[in-house]
């Protein structure tokens, strides 16, 4: 398996788009759509490849905090995650959790601070992920129910 930063190639955006489909299909996020290329613009890309073929992706962009101020100054530089994603045959083989550490290594120089939302339905699943395998820490939840 190789992990790489990679750039949007028209190989690169067509296996993007079609894992995007997948995960759509999955109906394991809430709300979740698959991605079209203006969804792509302006992101780092990050694969994890195995014979050539994207069997997960990260992808996210810099920016600058604003009204965050209760876990860390205003302006500090971040990488928010947009997405990660792992093809199902593949999970819990530390797929997710490599990819996670390359990009925190390639935005390390750049950011301060990695962020990610969620909407997960098998929440206690991420979070265990997120929290106790990456280390990351829990800020704000936000809830809903139909009604």
């Amino acid at each position: 398996m190789l992990i790489r930063e990679t750039e949007l190639t028209e190989d690169v955006i067509r296996q993007l788009i079609a894992l995007s489909i997948d995960w759509e299909n999955e109906q394991s996020c809430h709300g979740y759509r698959a991605n079209q290329l203006s969804d792509l613009g302006g992101m780092r890309v990050f694969v994890a490849e195995e014979g050539g073929l994207i069997i997960g992706y990260l992808f996210g962009h810099s920016f600058s905090s604003k009204n965050m101020r209760s876990i860390m100054p205003e302006k500090s530089p971040c990488f928010e995650v947009e997405e990660l994603y792992v093809i199902p045959e593949k999970r819990s083989q530390g797929i997710g959790r490599a990819l996670f550490s390359f990009a925190e290594d390639a935005v390390r120089s750049e950011a301060e601070y990695m962020v990610l939302s969620t909407a997960a339905k098998n929440w206690k699943a991420i979070l265990r992920f997120y929290l106790d395998e990456l280390g990351m820490e829990f800020w704000s939840a936000r809830l809903f129910k139909r009604i």
